[in-house]
């Protein structure tokens, strides 16, 4: 064997066995006048619920209307703080530390924060 086949093959080898690449994660970051934020790809502020337990979504229905979620896709992986979670319909969500994450359907434009305190301070805005 010589010397370039025995490279090429330790090297088809070495790469066969490297760990994956990581995903992107499935959010930014954006400035808003409350500091930071974590945002959708549109640059929209994510944010999350208090009633949200144990990486479970409450926010269903009427809820999900007002409050659409970060959808998470079959092929997505988790990591690096991020995890996806099965909603009460069968859809997959991203959720941040262990928090769903939703968008709000008021803010008409990145940078609006207008659901950050919402349902008697129940929603916050999710922060990197």
């Amino acid at each position: 064997m010589t010397s370039s086949i025995r490279l090429a093959l330790t090297l088809a080898v070495s790469l066969a066995f490297a760990p994956a690449a990581f995903a992107a994660p499935p959010t930014k970051t954006g400035k808003t006048d409350k500091g930071t934020v974590l945002t959708d790809a549109k640059g929209m502020s994510l944010y999350t619920f208090d009633k949200d337990a144990d990486g479970k979504s409450a926010c269903n229905g009427p809820c999900a209307t007002n409050w659409p979620v970060l959808k998470a896709e079959a092929s997505d992986a988790a990591g690096d703080g991020y995890t996806i979670i099965t909603r009460d319909d069968g859809s997959k969500q991203w959720a941040y530390k262990g928090k769903p994450l939703y968008t709000f359907a008021k803010d008409t434009k990145p940078g609006d924060v207008t659901g950050d305190g919402f349902l008697n301070g129940a929603w916050h805005l999710a922060m990197p």
